[in-house]
C-alpha cells in the first residue's frame, strides 16, 4: 500500500515540474489513503494551487474551503480560495479572505496589494451597479409616462435595448421587475413600444439559458405567439428574433460566457418541444397575421431540420411531420382569391414548399419518406369532391406546392388517378380562378422533364390549346411558361433547338411585352420572368434581352417588390445571360468518335462565344444589375434558398472578370453583398462567391470595398480557396487578394494566421506554377512583418529560411523580388535570422553578390538592405562579408555620383560601408 506522505512529495514534484495533471492525480490518491487531519489540509490545499494553474476555478475554490474547514487560519488556502472566488466573479467573498489573510499577517505586501485592488474594484461594481439601476429606472418611468414627448421615448427605448445586449445591464433589467415593466410597454399596443420590449427582451435571452428560460415562462409561449400574429411586419420579424434567441439559448447554440457560475437549468426539451407545436398552431389559425404566418414558417426551417446531416437524430423533423405536416399542406394549399383564406403574403406559400423540401431531405431511411408520402397522399385524394369544386382547387393547389417542394411526392401524387383529369377539367373550365390553379400546376410540373413523365405525353397539347383560345392575359402567359418549360429542355445544345426557327425569339419577345407591362398585376409579370429564365437558354434570346433596357430595368425592379418568389427565376435568368452556368468540355476525339457512330454532338451557338458574353455582361452592369442582386441577397432567409444563392454567387463572379468592372461592383455595394453568399449555402455556391471577393479583394482598396468589421469576414471565404481541391485560378486569386490584405494592418495579418493560413501559402511557395509560388511569394512577404511568422522561420528544424534564400536564386523578377524583400524585413526584424541565414545553404554568398548586381535597382537594393542588416546583427558576419568579393561590390556602388533613380541603393550600400568602418574592419580612403 502507498503512503500518503509519499504520494504528497510526488505531487509537489509534479507540481514544480509544472505537470499538474500528474500532481493532482498523486493528492487524490494520498486523500483517499490519509487520515490524518493535518495531512488532509495540506493535500486539498496544494491541489487548489493546481487548479488555479489548470484555470479550474470552481474546483479550486471547492478544495481550498475543504482545507480552511480544517484549519481556519491555513492563510496559503484562504488566500487561494480568494483567488479562485475573484476570477469566478464572486469578489465580495473574494475580499473577505484576503481581509482574514492581511488580519493574520498584516505586514504582508501582496495581501495588502490585493485587499485595495479588491476594495476598489467592489466599489466600481457597486457603482455601476447603482448607476444601472437608476438609469433601468428612469428609462421605465419615460416610456410609461403619458407626457413625455416622442423623441425622448425613442431615445429612452433604445437605450433599454443597447443596455439589454450587455449581461451585465440585462442582469439589472431582470432584477429590477424589468419583465413585467417590459410587458406595461406591450399592453400599451403603441408599435414602437411593443418592438422595444420585444428587441429588450432578445438582448437578455441572448446566450443566457437560465435568464431565456425564465423570460419563456414569465410571459408565456403563447403570449409571444399572439404578439408575432399582430398585423405588422417589424413586430412579427423582431418578435421571431425573439423566438430564435430564445430557442439558441435553450439549446446551447448560442453560449456565451459569464463571469458569475450561470444557475443550473434543467432538462430543456420540454419547453423547446413546446415552442414547436405552438409554431405549427400558428400556420393553421385564422388569427394569424400573414407576416407572423412567414416568420412562423421561417423559424420552423431554420430549426427542425439537422444542421448537419451526419448528425444521426432526425427526431424534430419526424415530430413536426406527425404533429404539423397537414398544416403546413394547408398552409400550401391556399387560394388568395377565395374568401375564407389564410392570411399570407406574396412569399408565404414559397416558405411553406421551401419547408416540406426541407423535411423530406431531412429523413433517414425509405420507411419515413413513405410514411411522409402517405400523408400527402392521403391530404390530396381527401380533398377532392365531385360536389365541391373549391376543395378539388384546393387539392390540386397543394400539389403545386409539393412540386415546389419535394419534387419527388409532388410527381408521384400528380400521377395519381384523377390528378390529371381534375387539372384536365380545371384547364376547361370557365372561371379564371380554375383555369389559372390547372396552369399553374402544370407548369410546375414541367420543371424536371426526366421525371414528369405524364406532363410529356398529356401537357403540352393541353397547354398549347390553352395558349391560343383563352383571351385571359394571365392564363395567356402562364400557359406560354409551361411552353417554354417545356421547349427548353435541350438546354443550351444549338442542335436541340426546340421550337421551329425564329419561334423562340419571338415567345421572348412576348414575355418582355409582358414583362414591361405595368398594368398587369406583378405576380402575373412574375410568370413572364419565369418564362425568360427559360427562354434565355438561346443565345439569340438573351443577346436581344440585354439589348432591350427597359425590360431589363423592368425585371430588376421586380426583384425590389415584396414578392420574393420570383428570385430564382431572375437569378436563373442572369446566369443564362452570363453564361456562368456548367459546362461539360468536350473532347475533340470524342465529337469524332460520337460523329463517326452517329451519336448526337452537342453544339456551341455561334452567340455564346467569348465576345458576345462580354458584351452582354457590360450591358447588364451598364443597366444596374449590381443593385437588383444586392436587393436580392437580403431576402428573407428562408425565400433565399441555397440553389439561389449559388445562382446569384455564379452571376458575381461573371461579373467581376474583367478588372475594369470591379470598380462599377464595389461603388454599388457588392463588394458588402458578396460575404453572406461566401459563407452560407452550397460548397459550389461559397466557392463561386469566394472566387468573385478574392478578384474584388485584390484589385480594389479593401477598405472601400469591405467598410468597418467586415473587411475581417472576408478572410475566412478567401483562406478555403487556399483548399488543395481547388482549382489553381482559384488559389492564384485567392494569393493575391490576402497580399493585399495583408499589406495593409497587423490585426488582417493576425486574422489570416488565426484562419490557419499559413502552412497552405508556405505550400504554394513550393508550387511548380510561377504565378502561384510567386503570388505565396508576395504573400508571404507581407506576413513576415507578424511576429509569430518571423517565430517559425527563427525555429529550428525546417527549411522555410533555406527556400526563401533560393528563391532569390530565381529567374523570375517578380519572385526574386518578393523573396527578396521578404529576407531583408526578416534580417531587419531578427538579428538571430541573420546568423541561420548563412548556415542553410553552401550558395547563400553567391547568392547574396547576385542579388547586390543585380540589374534591377529595386532587386539590387533589397540585397544592399540585407547585407546591412547582417553586418549590423554581428561582428563575426561582418567581417565574413568583408573577407568575401562583397567589399569590392560595396565600394564600386558606394563611390557612384548621386543618382535620384539608383539613391536608395547608393545610400544602402554606403551604410554597409560605413557600418563595417565603425567595426574597424576597414579605414575610410584618404
Amino acid at each position: 500500500m502507498e503512503d500518503p506522505i509519499q504520494l504528497k512529495d510526488e505531487g509537489n514534484t509534479y507540481f514544480q515540474a509544472n505537470d499538474y495533471e500528474n500532481a493532482i492525480q498523486s493528492y487524490t490518491n494520498a486523500l483517499k489513503l490519509s487520515k490524518d487531519k493535518k495531512l488532509l489540509g495540506i493535500l486539498y490545499r496544494n491541489r487548489a494551487a493546481c487548479y488555479l494553474k489548470k484555470e479550474n476555478y470552481a474546483q479550486a475554490a471547492s478544495d481550498a474551503s475543504r482545507a480552511i474547514d480544517i484549519d481556519a487560519s491555513d492563510i496559503k488556502a484562504l488566500y487561494r480560495r480568494c483567488q479562485a472566488l475573484e476570477k469566478v466573479g464572486k469578489l465580495d467573498q473574494a475580499f473577505k479572505d484576503v481581509q482574514r489573510c492581511a488580519t493574520i499577517e498584516p505586514k504582508n505586501q501582496t495581501f495588502l496589494e490585493t485587499l485595495r485592488r479588491l476594495g476598489s474594484e467592489i466599489q466600481e461594481k457597486l457603482k455601476v451597479q447603482f448607476s444601472t439601476d437608476s438609469r433601468v429606472k428612469q428609462m421605465f418611468e419615460i416610456l410609461l409616462g403619458e407626457e413625455t414627448d416622442k423623441e425622448k421615448r425613442e431615445k429612452a427605448a433604445n437605450n433599454l435595448i443597447v443596455l439589454a445586449r450587455e449581461d451585465a445591464g440585462a442582469e439589472r433589467i431582470f432584477q429590477n421587475n424589468g419583465i413585467n415593466l417590459l410587458m406595461e410597454l406591450i399592453k400599451t399596443k403603441n408599435p414602437e413600444m411593443i418592438l422595444a420590449a420585444i428587441r429588450t427582451f432578445s438582448g437578455m435571452c441572448t446566450g443566457h439559458k437560465a435568464r431565456a428560460t425564465a423570460i419563456l415562462h414569465l410571459i408565456g409561449i403563447e403570449k409571444i405567439c399572439s404578439i408575432m400574429a399582430i398585423d405588422h411586419e417589424e413586430i412579427a420579424l423582431a418578435t421571431c428574433n425573439l423566438f430564435q434567441t430564445i430557442c439558441d439559448s435553450l439549446s446551447g447554440e448560442d453560449k456565451k460566457e459569464h463571469g458569475n457560475e450561470e444557475a443550473l437549468v434543467l432538462d430543456t426539451t420540454k419547453d423547446l418541444k413546446a415552442i414547436l407545436l405552438a409554431l405549427l398552431e400558428m400556420l393553421s389559425s385564422q388569427k394569424v397575421s400573414s407576416h407572423g404566418r412567414d416568420q412562423a414558417l421561417n423559424l420552423l426551417s431554420k430549426n427542425v431540420p439537422r444542421t448537419d446531416v451526419r448528425s444521426p437524430d432526425n427526431s424534430k423533423t419526424l415530430f413536426t411531420i406527425d404533429h404539423g405536416l397537414k398544416k403546413i399542406l394547408k398552409v400550401a394549399g391556399q387560394l388568395v382569391d377565395l374568401p375564407d383564406h389564410l392570411p399570407m403574403t406574396e412569399n408565404t406559400q414559397l416558405i411553406a414548399s421551401i419547408l416540406l423540401n426541407k423535411l423530406y431531405d431531412d429523413l433517414r431511411c425509405d420507411p419515413e419518406r413513405d410514411n411522409f408520402r402517405v400523408t400527402c397522399e392521403e391530404y390530396v385524394t381527401g380533398k377532392f369532391d365531385p360536389n365541391n369544386m373549391e376543395k378539388n382547387l384546393h387539392a390540386i393547389q397543394t400539389v403545386s406546392g409539393l412540386l415546389q417542394g419535394p419534387f419527388d411526392v409532388g410527381n408521384k401524387i400528380a400521377g395519381l388517378t384523377g390528378v390529371m383529369e381534375m387539372m384536365v377539367a380545371l384547364c376547361g373550365s370557365d372561371r379564371e380562378i380554375d383555369q389559372l390553379v390547372a396552369v399553374e400546376a402544370l407548369i410546375h410540373a414541367s420543371t424536371k422533364m426526366s421525371k414528369a413523365t405524364f406532363i410529356i405525353t398529356n401537357g403540352v397539347s393541353l397547354l398549347k390549346d390553352i395558349y391560343k383560345k383563352t383571351k385571359n392575359e394571365k392564363i395567356k402567359i402562364r400557359a406560354l411558361v409551361g411552353l417554354c418549360k417545356l421547349g427548353s429542355a435541350g438546354g443550351d445544345d444549338y442542335a436541340l433547338r426546340q421550337f421551329a426557327e425564329g419561334s423562340t425569339e419571338k415567345l421572348a419577345k412576348q414575355c418582355r411585352k409582358w414583362l414591361c407591362n405595368p398594368n398587369i398585376d406583378v405576380r402575373t409579370r412574375k410568370w413572364a420572368v419565369e418564362g425568360l429564365a427559360y427562354l434565355t437558354m438561346d443565345a439569340d434570346v438573351k443577346d436581344d434581352f440585354v439589348e432591350d433596357e427597359p425590360a431589363l430595368q423592368a425585371m430588376f425592379e421586380l426583384t425590389k417588390s415584396t414578392d420574393k418568389t420570383i428570385l430564382y427565376a431572375v437569378a436563373s435568368t442572369l446566369v443564362n445571360c452570363t453564361n456562368s452556368y456548367d459546362k461539360k468540355e468536350i473532347m475533340p476525339e470524342l465529337v469524332q468518335l460520337a460523329k463517326f457512330s452517329k451519336q448526337h454532338v452537342p453544339e456551341q451557338h455561334p452567340k455564346d462565344k467569348k465576345d458576345f458574353i462580354e458584351k452582354r455582361v457590360k450591358r447588364l452592369l451598364k443597366a444596374g444589375v449590381i443593385s437588383a442582386l444586392t436587393c436580392m441577397v437580403k431576402a428573407d432567409s428562408a425565400i433565399l434558398t441555397d440553389p439561389t444563392k449559388e445562382l446569384l454567387a455564379r452571376v458575381f463572379l461573371a461579373l467581376s472578370e474583367d478588372p475594369k468592372d470591379r470598380g462599377i461592383i464595389v461603388a454599388q455595394g457588392g463588394g458588402k453583398a458578396l460575404i453572406p453568399l461566401a459563407l452560407e449555402g452550397t460548397e459550389l455556391g461559397k466557392t463561386r462567391a469566394s472566387h468573385a471577393l478574392a478578384k474584388i479583394a485584390a484589385t480594389s482598396n479593401p477598405e472601400i470595398a469591405f467598410p468597418g468589421e467586415r473587411i475581417y469576414e472576408v478572410i475566412r471565404p478567401l483562406v478555403s480557396l487556399l483548399s488543395t481541391d481547388k482549382d489553381g485560378l482559384q488559389n492564384f486569386d485567392s494569393l493575391l487578394a490576402l497580399t493585399n490584405l495583408s499589406g495593409m494592418t497587423e490585426k488582417l495579418r493576425l486574422k489570416i494566421l488565426k484562419e490557419k493560413a499559413l502552412p497552405e501559402i508556405e505550400n504554394y511557395m513550393f508550387e511548380d506554377h510561377e504565378q502561384i509560388r510567386q503570388a505565396a511569394t508576395e504573400c508571404m512577404c507581407n506576413l513576415v512583418l507578424c511576429k509569430d511568422v518571423q517565430e517559425n522561420y527563427m525555429a529550428d528544424g525546417n527549411d522555410k529560411l533555406k527556400l526563401l534564400v533560393l528563391l532569390c536564386a530565381e529567374d523570375d523578377v517578380k519572385l526574386q523580388i518578393a523573396a527578396a524583400g521578404a529576407l531583408a524585413m526578416l534580417t531587419a526584424a531578427q538579428k538571430k535570422v541573420c546568423t541561420k541565414l548563412t548556415t542553410v545553404t553552401t550558395q547563400w554568398l553567391e547568392i547574396l553578390q547576385r542579388l547586390c548586381l543585380h540589374d534591377r535597382p529595386e532587386i539590387q537594393h533589397r540585397g544592399f538592405v540585407i547585407v546591412y542588416n547582417m553586418i549590423t546583427a554581428d561582428k563575426d558576419l561582418a567581417k565574413t562579408l568583408i573577407e568575401s568579393e562583397m567589399l569590392e561590390i560595396l565600394s564600386v556602388i558606394g563611390k557612384q555620383p548621386d543618382n535620384p533613380k539608383r539613391q536608395p541603393m547608393i545610400d544602402a550600400a554606403r551604410s554597409c560601408l560605413v557600418a563595417t568602418m565603425d567595426y574597424g574592419l576597414i579605414k575610410p580612403f584618404s
